[in-house]
């Protein structure tokens, strides 16, 4: 699952896709995680709007102590494809509920456990690529969005078996706009020799002691 990402920069944003700055837009960290601020294209009465929202559904489940009670929400950052039809169908099948998400390039983890390092995945063509998305209004955390997550490319699977749905431009108006029916031709592995792989010796885990928030993928 992806769970750390960069949008690149946020007037190269504006232009590639030809939208404004929302009301909700507030300028942060080019990189986001589970839980914390990240960006979305999404269409406002037509128009596309660059707005900030929190990266992750809440979803609170019930505790294993005492069933009757819940914990604390999660962010369920990734969304799987063949459960649009199912768990997020009614965000789905609303197109106002679409969004894109300006991505640069998206990391994944790899390697042995405590000794995990980062891979970060771009696309060689798109300095800046859309990455498909649903959002909503949330009563935790206010606005918020998931990524759609297909399988991987058979150059990725080592790297992790599934993979964001990259929308290249010419497709943008069909996810934000199509019927739920259409939207099934992007369920399909984004081409490998499109994308660039940098394995690096970066720790997944760069602070000792540091616990992000835990991603949940549905």
């Amino acid at each position: 699952m992806c769970n750390r990402a960069e949008r690149g920069d946020t007037q190269k944003v504006l232009n590639l896709f030809g939208a404004r700055k929302g009301a909700r837009f507030n300028e942060g960290p080019l990189q986001t995680h589970p839980a914390q601020p990240g960006t979305v294209i999404r269409l406002q009465d037509g128009e596309r709007v660059l707005e900030q929202m929190t990266w992750g559904f809440p979803v609170a489940l019930p505790s294993k102590r005492d069933p009757t009670k819940k914990n604390k929400p999660k962010p369920v950052n990734n969304a799987r494809f063949d459960k649009l039809g199912t768990f997020w169908k009614r965000w789905t099948v609303n197109p106002k509920n679409r969004c894109l998400i300006p991505t640069a390039r998206f990391a994944e983890a790899i390697g042995e456990p405590r000794r995990m390092t980062e891979a970060w995945i771009s696309v060689k063509d798109q300095p800046i690529f859309a990455w498909a998305g649903l959002w909503s209004n949330s009563d935790e955390w206010g606005s918020v969005y998931t990524g759609v997550m297909t399988e991987a490319c058979i150059e990725l699977m080592d790297v992790h078996d599934r993979s964001p749905v990259i929308i290249d431009p010419e497709h943008w108006d069909t996810w934000l706009h199509a019927p739920l029916e259409e939207l099934y031709q992007f369920h399909q592995p984004y081409p490998g020799e499109r994308l660039l792989v940098e394995r690096t010796d970066n720790l997944w885990f760069q602070r000792p002691g540091s616990t992000p928030a835990s991603p949940t993928f549905l």
